[in-house]
């Protein structure tokens, strides 16, 4: 009976914040719809409006340019598949290497550091121009001479060096008691590495990785400078030959099709992490 005018006081606490929140939304929704309608009407009433609405907005050059661009497109997500797979390999294997302790490990640590902090500094679009045109004027024997597969390569390299200060972050928020524990059985540093710190260091890390692949969705049309018909090159293509923009637009949304749920999964999943950890601390 004590515990009465406590429950009583939760379930109205939590009514009050259920109402708020309620009306919070409600007014959420009422500015968005009043910024979005002023910007249309503004947008509408330019003098201008026709004009772009014919060069960007166009129907029937959305239809004609619409198979080309998804065409490319699917090169895009092909180049995109090939990254997801070899980033995570070369990127752990760069944040292990420079996790490994004593002196006799310094060589290893040492090409890793040089290896992310040289792929770190150069743009990712200098890296793809530098490699996806020098690469293949070398004409080596045995090596690609395709401007797309040294591309991808540049992505690769480009995300695998900021993706392994990801796992890093992860491998050192790990305590050292775990990593002594598990030397303490016996295991070498590599065993104590896949077996005790690797697990937990990537499951710390899931939701920043996530991240990185949204970017990476996005920036897989950087190819495009290297002549490879991917979406953003067929669209400028179309326009250098009609001399509308519409085509644009097209890749823009063949884009958005792939980002935003890849976006609002990330969220969702990152807020399930958060909760996981709030359950797990109490």
């Amino acid at each position: 009976m004590a515990d009465e005018p406590a429950t009583r006081r939760r379930s109205a606490i939590g009514d009050l914040l259920k109402e708020e929140g309620a009306k919070g939304a409600l007014l959420a929704a009422v500015s968005t719809i009043v910024v979005f309608g002023a910007a249309a009407i503004a947008i509408g009433n330019s003098p201008n409006w026709p004009k772009i609405r014919d060069q960007f907005f166009n129907a029937e050059d959305f239809a004609d340019s619409w198979p080309a661009v998804l065409g490319g497109f699917w090169l895009n997500l092909e180049l995109f598949a090939y990254a997801m797979l070899a980033i995570p390999v070369v990127a752990l294997l760069v944040a292990a290497a420079r996790s490994f302790r004593g002196a006799a490990f310094f060589p290893i640590r040492l090409l890793s550091v040089i290896y992310t902090d040289l792929f770190r500094g150069i743009p990712l679009i200098l890296l793809i121009l530098l490699l996806g045109f020098g690469v293949p004027a070398l004409d080596l024997q045995g090596l690609p001479n395709s401007s797309t597969f040294w591309g991808m390569a540049a992505l690769t390299l480009s995300y695998s060096a900021y993706t392994s200060e990801i796992y890093r972050s992860g491998i050192d928020a790990v305590p050292d008691s775990q990593r002594s524990s598990a030397r303490a059985l016996g295991l070498t540093q590599w065993q104590a590495l896949r077996h005790a710190i690797l697990p937990q260091a990537i499951r710390n890390v899931v939701p920043a990785l996530m991240n990185t692949v949204v970017s990476l969705q996005k920036d897989v049309a950087l190819i495009s400078i290297l002549g490879a018909r991917d979406a953003v090159r067929e669209a400028q293509i179309y326009t250098t030959r009609t001399f509308n923009y519409t085509s644009y637009v097209v890749a823009t949304l063949l884009f958005l099709s792939i980002s935003i749920p890849l976006t609002r999964y990330v969220d969702w999943y990152t807020a399930r992490d958060r909760r996981r950890r709030e359950r797990g601390s109490v």
